[in-house]
């Protein structure tokens, strides 16, 4: 918690400010039971009407410059708590930006979306809440003891057993509720997980028939947190009853025995008043710092959940001295590379992959699901890091070049086309902020985008839907190729990116590659092998090991797995003029 108050340092003023303001208030509401026992005991015994406006009229002012006060520090403190969680959020945020492939499979996005939201939203109402409230109900209870010691010093013993008996009553609720609250976060995120599902994957469930699966399984997750969220609520609530009898009967001592003090003559009325008001602060304040605890507890929860994120360590980040030299050649060489995604402890998905891919070549991947290719290809842009060997462009350790200098030379198209709200211009300038429309165009009609864009009224003004839902999978795959070449990258990676696109599509585009972009080394994962067979060098995966490599003709000799592959997806009988 401690390092994430570190972001109210900025706003230090207002900070400042808002307990001073909040004292104010706290100052003046204490004057005022005393300045109701003065209009008792003197203005009303004595018939002193001129006294009691005067009195009166001093109330009033004491309550406006109260009123500024408060007013003053819900302002000051909101100001701060607001700027804190705006802050706080946007540097949760970019920790999150700077994750590797291997951070983010640690956290459910739901989780992340959850802590983005959620648990900043509670710590930040805990700032306010901290800025305001634990300031005042502290200030109250001690001034209201002093207030009340200074009436009647007797008469305030009533609070040696009423407050132990608050305090440990509050004492019972923290202990029990921080789990519970525990709970409450993560079955917010299971929610967040059956949400977040369900919202992107509706036309499939629709297409299943499956509305009514989905719907059990979120109102199974809802009334989880439901039930949850009732059950640490119900303790806190439970316990408040407790609280108002001790607070009852405490107010009903004062009366019981300061009417025998008045009986006596040792007291007056309205200091009975004056006291029972004072009392009723004190009982108030600790009832008050009770709630605030309470919330503190699930505050501190969120809290937690924020600090784990923030203390990842990022476990790809850049030498001390980088390489800032922009990638020319781009020519990739893969020594003895082996990864596991458990790290170098885990079953390796990639098992000692050797191989050149020279500068300007086309080489495709092939092997079945699961067989490790995408994997490769993310170790070129460090998505991920390798456990063992060495990943080299132009002669360069990866892990030695600039993050930034090693990806803006890199292109990456990824199995899922993801575009975002805005234009289909403005989705094709990702791939250099500065491209000019011709630019633009160019890298549309390689990706063979251009015809199908200039086929809507508005052209490449025309607005994508999120998540590009207004286009069809093949468009989606074609703008995402044309968002990579628009970058001119020394290195294009197309991970399965021509999936959705027919054969004749997928060749023109494969054609224009190697025609346009002849200096750009370029991988192509794929699952048809028709796709590959113009490719300068194949790579046959099998169990994350390259178990042939070659071009075409050469596998199609000497490889068995190759030869198998080509049978099964063309139905042709294996020959070397093929």
């Amino acid at each position: 918690m401690g390092k994430l108050l570190s972001y109210l340092k900025p706003y230090w003023k207002m900070v400042l400010l808002a307990p001073i303001l909040m004292i104010v208030e706290v100052i003046t509401d204490l004057l005022q039971p005393t300045l109701l026992a003065k209009i008792v005991d003197k203005g009303i015994t004595n018939y002193d009407i001129h006294f009691i406006i005067r009195t009166g009229l001093i109330m009033i002012g004491i309550a406006a410059i109260g009123m500024i006060g408060g007013v003053g520090c819900s302002i000051t403190a909101s100001i701060a708590s607001q700027s804190f969680g705006t802050d706080l959020r946007s540097s949760l945020f970019k920790k999150i930006q700077n994750f590797s492939f291997a951070n983010l499979d640690k956290f459910k996005i739901s989780s992340l979306i959850t802590r983005l939201t959620n648990d900043i939203t509670q710590v930040q109402m805990m700032v306010l809440m901290s800025l305001r409230i634990m300031v005042r109900a502290p200030l109250l209870c001690i001034g209201g003891i002093i207030m009340a010691v200074s009436i009647n010093t007797r008469l305030s013993l009533i609070l040696l057993l009423a407050v132990p008996a608050l305090l440990l009553a509050f004492v019972f609720v923290m202990k029990k509720s921080f789990p519970l609250f525990t709970s409450v976060q993560k079955k917010l995120d299971r929610v967040n997980t059956v949400m977040r599902e369900n919202l992107s994957g509706v036309r499939v469930i629709k297409a299943f028939v499956r509305s009514d699966f989905e719907n059990s399984r979120f109102a199974t997750a809802n009334e989880d947190l439901m039930n949850t969220t009732i059950q640490a609520f119900r303790l806190v609530i439970s316990i408040m009853p407790l609280m108002m009898l001790i607070m009852n009967l405490s107010v009903v001592a004062v009366l019981w025995f300061g009417g025998w003090q008045v009986s006596a003559g040792t007291m007056k009325v309205g200091e009975i008043i004056a006291f029972i008001n004072y009392f009723t602060l004190i009982l108030f304040s600790l009832m008050m710092v009770s709630a605030i605890f309470i919330f503190i507890t699930r505050a501190n929860v969120s809290a937690k959940r924020i600090h784990e994120v923030l203390e990842t360590e990022i476990d790809i980040t850049n030498e001390s001295e980088p390489i800032l030299t922009p990638i020319k050649k781009g020519e990739v060489i893969f020594d003895h590379v082996s990864y596991g995604y458990d790290g170098s402890d885990g079953d390796p998905v990639l098992k000692d992959i050797s191989f050149v891919a020279h500068s300007g070549e086309i080489v495709a991947i092939l092997g079945a699901t699961g067989s490790g290719k995408s994997t490769l290809v993310h170790l070129i842009p460090r998505l991920y890091d390798v456990n063992k060997g060495r990943v080299l462009i132009d002669g360069k350790d990866v892990r030695e070049i600039d993050l930034c200098t090693l990806r803006s030379s890199i292109g990456v198209v990824l199995q899922e086309s993801l575009l975002f709200s805005g234009t289909i211009k403005e989705n094709l300038r990702w791939g250099n902020e500065n491209a000019t429309d011709e630019e633009i165009i160019e890298a549309a009609k390689i990706a063979q985008a251009h015809n199908f864009i200039m086929s809507f009224p508005d052209g490449y003004n025309t607005q994508i839907n999120q998540r590009g839902v207004n286009l069809s999978g093949g468009q989606k795959q074609r703008l995402a190729i044309a968002r990579a070449i628009v970058k001119k990258p020394a290195i294009l990676i197309l991970d399965d990116s021509t999936s959705a696109v027919d054969l004749s599509t997928e060749q023109r585009i494969l054609r224009s590659l190697k025609r346009l972009l002849n200096q750009c080394t370029t991988f192509i994962i794929a699952q048809r092998i028709s796709t590959v067979l113009n490719a300068d060098r194949i790579l046959l995966l099998s169990d994350g090991q390259v178990v042939a490599q070659g071009t075409h003709a050469t596998l199609l000799e000497n490889s068995s797995e190759y030869q198998e592959i080509y049978r099964s997806q063309l139905g042709e009988e294996v020959s070397v003029d093929a």
